[in-house]
């Protein structure tokens, strides 16, 4: 069986492959590299429709309140600073699109803004990935019964498809492939 938890940490791993990519990118750019805007785009439209409406509305919308439900507090806790870490986040990526339009527009200084937001961004989703698998989740596995994570379980998919639209996952994971094979990660001997 296949549990909300495991979902969420399967999302949590495609979410670190995509910062991945952006480190990447920020290397490039740091070392005077142009990329292109495309790049710049699909990473923002991966990291807002999976990243955060996707797996952060699971989360927000369902995970979240059942623990509550359970007792865990919202305000103070592991909820409390998940949402204050997802608000940061967005506050993050919408400094990376005005960045990314802006640099596709050739304003100066703003693949500067655009490393710096990013790089923000990845230290931050890395670190709350840390929290929510090590110990939000493993609060979350001990709290929920079986049946529980099964419900949450049925209600990911379904929020899925009603938040997203069908079929948006899977062009998401495409993209995914698409990112990561147009920015390769150099390695040591290639560079």
């Amino acid at each position: 069986m296949t549990t909300a938890t495991d979902i969420l940490r399967r999302e949590h791993d495609a979410i670190l492959r995509m910062l991945g990519v952006t480190d990447e990118v920020v290397r490039r750019m740091e070392a005077g590299g142009a990329v292109e805007p495309r790049i710049l785009t699909g990473l923002l439209e991966f990291f807002r429709l999976f990243a955060d409406q996707c797996h952060h509305g699971k989360e927000e919308d369902l995970l979240f309140p059942k623990l509550q439900q359970k007792g865990m507090p919202r305000d103070a806790g592991p909820i409390g600073v998940m949402l204050l870490e997802h608000d940061q986040g967005r506050a993050f990526v919408r400094q990376m699109a005005q960045s990314a339009e802006d640099y596709a527009k050739g304003q100066a200084g703003a693949a500067a803004r655009w490393t710096a937001a990013a790089s923000g961004y990845a230290s931050l989703l890395r670190e709350h990935i840390y929290k929510e698998n090590e110990i939000l989740f493993v609060m979350a596995e001990r709290m929920l019964t079986a049946q529980e994570q099964q419900e949450l379980s049925v209600l990911f998919e379904k929020v899925e498809t009603e938040k997203m639209g069908a079929g948006t996952h899977e062009r998401l994971h495409a993209l995914m492939d698409e990112l990561a094979a147009a920015v390769p990660k150099e390695t040591a001997a290639g560079r």
